[in-house]
């Protein structure tokens, strides 16, 4: 069996197909994607939300759904980085 390339999205969280959800910066030379300031403080909110009470279901998928786009992005970063 072989591994994909790519990690599988299966779906994306709702806030993130707002435009400038994610951002591209260039660290030496190399593209860098990371998730924009409004989606990192959504994320800050909710898990400061699950430290001192609980999520509700749609919160928790969003959670996951930012957890899961985040190991994409980290797998991207890293490719991008061993490429160079």
């Amino acid at each position: 069996m072989t591994t994909p390339l790519l990690p599988t999205l299966h779906n994306l969280p709702p806030t993130l197909l707002l435009e400038g959800a994610i951002s591209i910066e260039l660290q030496e030379g190399i593209p860098i994607f990371r998730a924009s300031n409004i989606i990192q403080n959504r994320i800050a909110a909710l898990l400061t939300k699950q430290q001192n009470s609980s999520l509700n279901s749609e919160e928790e998928q969003e959670l996951d759904g930012y957890e899961e786009i985040d190991d994409y992005l980290s797998f991207l970063n890293r490719v991008a980085r061993n490429l160079v």
